[in-house]
């Protein structure tokens, strides 16, 4: 049995050297940054709700709600591994995932080899089973002005 979930996450973009710029758990060097509670990974944030719609369990604001303090500024990384800790206990492993994301800035070309190998390491995932692509607004509305950045992700889930 094969489940299909699919995820998205926006978050404010601002230049800031103080905050790490962190896509799919890579840390890019960049002059931007993500505005948000956890360190504002947009990718994994999205890969998560794409998992826990695939299994009916919902979206990380209900398992990782930005109203907790504790939560402040927390590796999204963790987010990700407790998800797929949820997967499995209900039979279920990743299969694939195919993420895009969205906005005028940063240039993701340059860092798109970098994500990709971290969300490979991180999923436990061969690289040709983890894909990375980036698209423009054109200009277009507020991620056309570079006043954030948005992350879409499809998973296939395969029941063991």
């Amino acid at each position: 049995m094969y489940r299909i979930g699919q995820g998205l996450d926006f978050h404010r973009l601002e230049i800031n050297q103080e905050r790490p710029l962190i896509l799919g758990g890579a840390l890019l060097d960049s002059e931007y940054a993500l505005v948000g509670h956890s360190d504002a990974d947009i990718v994994i944030h999205a890969l998560a709700d794409a998992i826990l719609g695939a299994m009916g369990l919902g979206d990380i604001g209900q398992h990782f709600p930005d109203t907790d303090p504790s939560l402040k500024n927390m590796d999204s990384s963790i987010i990700l591994k407790k998800t797929l800790d949820l997967s499995k206990e209900k039979g279920f492993q990743l299969v694939n995932i195919d993420c895009t994301l969205m906005g005028e800035r940063p240039k993701i070309a340059p860092h798109r080899t970098k994500i990709q190998s971290s969300l490979s390491s991180l999923l436990n995932l061969p690289e040709d089973c983890v894909s990375i692509k980036a698209t423009t607004t054109e200009k277009m509305g507020a991620l056309g002005r570079t006043e954030g950045l948005g992350a879409s992700c499809v998973v296939l889930m395969e029941k063991k």
